[in-house]
């Protein structure tokens, strides 16, 4: 990958002509989103993840961190956080605004055999937290891996999007799903300073999807509130 969200990030924090990044997906058209928002403080957050920041505890977990503003927030709180990505360039511009501990680490690859005192008791998963799962079939993948990395009285805090709302209705009410799978897997492309990434998948997932795949790997899920836009945070816990 071109890793050109990063690259984004990374641009805006150093002030090198940062532009905005165009996204785009397999069911919507291209929508420009301004790199600025992603450094946004914890007064500009939406209320779901002021919610999660709030909920917070022990030793932390931030997964898919981009711009590192949930670890940073944490970090001046006093909080023990370590903060994941897998784009260098956006874990750079983590270091850069100071967060003391940002590695570039696919959660995938994260050895969950050590000592239990190094688990940890939040994880984590913001932004349509969902989305790194990819498809519907990944996610007991990385909801196993995730509970792997749960201390005993953990808690996942992640959130998604029901985005049935996006589709067509037919005559008689019931929504017009084009193609076969599970409507939430979505293809996403990104361009930035006329480059363009390859494609990618990116999972959105309604509550009751979640729950089901949370209680097929073992674990409770909860749904702690729903936003104004389909959105939702749940946390998941042994």
């Amino acid at each position: 990958m071109k890793d050109l969200f990063g690259k984004a990030i990374l641009d805006f924090q150093t002030n090198n002509s940062p532009e905005a990044i165009s996204t785009e997906t397999n069911i919507s058209e291209a929508d420009d989103m301004d790199v600025a928002y992603l450094f946004r403080t914890y007064n500009e957050m939406p209320e779901l993840e002021q919610k999660a920041l709030h909920l917070a505890k022990g030793k932390i977990l931030d997964v898919g961190c981009g711009a590192g503003s949930h670890s940073l927030y944490l970090q001046e709180n006093n909080f023990d956080v370590t903060a994941i990505d897998i784009s260098a360039n956006a874990i750079e511009a983590c270091q850069l605004r100071g967060l003391k501990n940002a590695r570039v680490q696919n959660i995938l690859d994260l050895d969950s055999d050590f000592h239990q005192n190094d688990r940890y008791d939040t994880i984590l998963l913001l932004m349509n937290g969902t989305g790194i799962f990819g498809t519907l079939q990944q996610t007991s993948n990385y909801l196993s891996k995730l509970k792997s990395l749960l201390a005993p009285n953990g808690q996942i805090l992640i959130d998604s999007s029901d985005i049935i709302y996006m589709f067509d209705e037919d005559e008689d009410g019931s929504k017009w799903i084009p193609g076969e799978g599970y409507y939430g897997e979505l293809t996403f492309t990104i361009s930035y300073k006329n480059q363009t990434e390859e494609a990618f998948p990116w999972l959105y997932l309604d509550y009751n999807t979640l729950q089901n795949a949370a209680h097929a790997n073992g674990l409770q899920c909860e749904l702690i509130q729903e936003g104004d836009h389909f959105d939702y945070l749940a946390r998941l816990s042994r």
